[in-house]
């Protein structure tokens, strides 16, 4: 075998290249691993004490490294020292990264192209162990419509937020076509949103844009994954106190409590009637700040304040299990789509 000669100054790099793709502390190199893999790898030959020194250096440069020392007789029967058990200590265990990866396998909004380079960037951060724990990648879909815009308008809103300043932007939907469509107005050209944003948000799985619109004086949610065409504005947002509901300033934990759906609009007082075998999901959905009263072991009466279009949807999702109490305009707006509902099905029986 012929071997490239390569500069002593690149010893200490390989060395460190070595320590980053095969070393964990479940994987433990000896200086003869590292003297092999530099001669296989590298076609670079260096000897025990080259290794050590550099070793050594790179633990002076910062770096963290384990390694053990062990003392034992040498030949003339002279005590010595013996270093080895090296490893590079990782700012992510593979448990943080296989959270991380899962997050974004689970994310409903990150196009796929993107989220693949994602999930090899954070493969990078380990070493060659890890490629057989995350092969579960290859189930993810490749054919979901996804907005390849969503970075860049988070970058502008992040920009815009840290600033205070407005944004414009086209807000999409989605038609059978599985294609964007921007929403049109009364005239049936494309609409322009000009809004105040104050705070990006993830939940169920999707980026949101807590603003005001800049025409009323309450607050909207946007999702970030339907937005187009954004642009920052050189006008200054709209202070919060001037907005309906945030006169505090947000309360994020509140505000996402009250909007489990991130629908707009006012929120109402809501009292409610569930078997007791959803607390938990209670309070996933709604949080600490709810009230449970009246529980006589089989159900418990709830009380929320939350938004009134959510509401509807989560009675009809846990439907045969809650009972909405109050108020009475709501109680009747979820009595009426349930009849509405069951209209549909028994028109199926009919026809069968």
């Amino acid at each position: 075998m012929v071997y490239t000669v390569l500069p002593k100054k690149m010893l200490i790099i390989n060395i460190l290249d070595i320590l980053k793709r095969y070393s964990d502390a479940e994987h433990r190199l000896s200086q003869k691993d590292i003297i092999d893999i530099l001669e296989r790898e590298y076609s670079m030959k260096a000897d025990r004490k080259a290794v050590k020194r550099n070793l050594m250096n790179l633990i002076e440069f910062g770096y963290d490294i384990e390694y053990s020392e062990t003392i034992r007789q040498n030949k003339k029967g002279e005590e010595e020292t013996i270093y080895s058990d090296w490893y590079l200590v990782r700012d992510f265990s593979d448990a943080e990264l296989r959270l991380l990866i899962d997050g974004l396998l689970f994310s409903k909004h990150i196009p796929y192209n993107q989220c693949k380079e994602l999930i090899e960037k954070l493969k990078g951060l380990s070493n060659t162990y890890f490629e057989a724990k995350v092969r579960h990648i290859r189930n993810m879909p490749e054919n979901l419509p996804m907005n390849k815009q969503l970075f860049y308008t988070i970058e502008v809103l992040d920009d815009a937020i840290n600033e205070g300043r407005q944004v414009s932007f086209t807000y999409n939907e989605y038609g059978t076509d599985k294609k964007l469509h921007p929403r049109q107005n009364s005239e049936g050209k494309v609409r322009e949103y000009l809004v105040n944003p104050y705070q990006i948000v993830a939940t169920n799985g999707r980026y949101y844009l807590i603003c005001n619109y800049d025409k009323y004086d309450d607050v909207s949610n946007y999702r970030l994954d339907l937005i187009t065409n954004i642009r920052l504005l050189k006008t200054r947002s709209k202070l919060m106190k001037k907005v309906v509901g945030l006169g505090k300033g947000l309360d994020l934990p509140k505000h996402m409590a009250e909007h489990i759906y991130m629908f707009a609009g006012a929120n109402v007082p809501v009292k409610f009637r569930a078997n007791n075998h959803l607390a938990g999901q209670i309070l996933d959905w709604f949080g600490r700040d709810v009230k449970f009263l009246n529980d006589n072991g089989e159900t418990v009466d709830v009380r929320v304040d939350v938004n009134e279009q959510a509401m509807i949807f989560w009675v009809l999702q846990y439907g045969e299990y809650v009972e909405v109490l109050e108020p009475q305009k709501l109680r009747e707006k979820v009595a009426n789509t349930v009849v509405k509902i069951s209209n549909k099905y028994a028109k199926v029986r009919e026809d069968e």
